[in-house]
């Protein structure tokens, strides 16, 4: 069935930046890790470092899969909105690039999912 747009939409939208008291919203996903089905989506002040969300937010996050463990993080491969990227874990998510709603993903090679079931 056809899709006709009534737009241009008349308001703000409700998940704009200044919306979020000084925080961004970063959407996080695990590659091939589907028991996770879509990135998490979490607030963070620009002055973040990334390491500090790898090493204290995403084991709260992703730490009761059993592969979380065993990721290597020298080897694991970012993605930024869907390209490869090359994160420095000791910058700020400012210094990284990162802006309100971006999408990172990152994959673990060698670790695809329970059985390598990609789950």
């Amino acid at each position: 069935m056809p899709v006709v747009s009534i737009g241009p939409y008349k308001f703000e939208p409700a998940d704009r930046a200044a919306a979020f008291h000084g925080n961004r919203l970063l959407y996080v996903g695990w590659d091939r890790h589907l028991l996770f089905c879509a990135p998490h989506c979490l607030p963070f002040p620009p002055a973040t470092r990334l390491r500090d969300v790898v090493e204290n937010v995403l084991p709260g996050i992703y730490g009761y899969h059993p592969d979380f463990a065993r990721i290597d993080w020298r080897r694991v491969e970012w993605l930024r909105g869907g390209v490869p990227w090359e994160p420095d874990l000791d910058r700020t998510l400012e210094e990284n690039g990162l802006g309100h709603k971006d999408v990172i993903r990152f994959r673990t090679p060698g670790l695809d999912g329970i059985g390598g079931s990609g789950s």
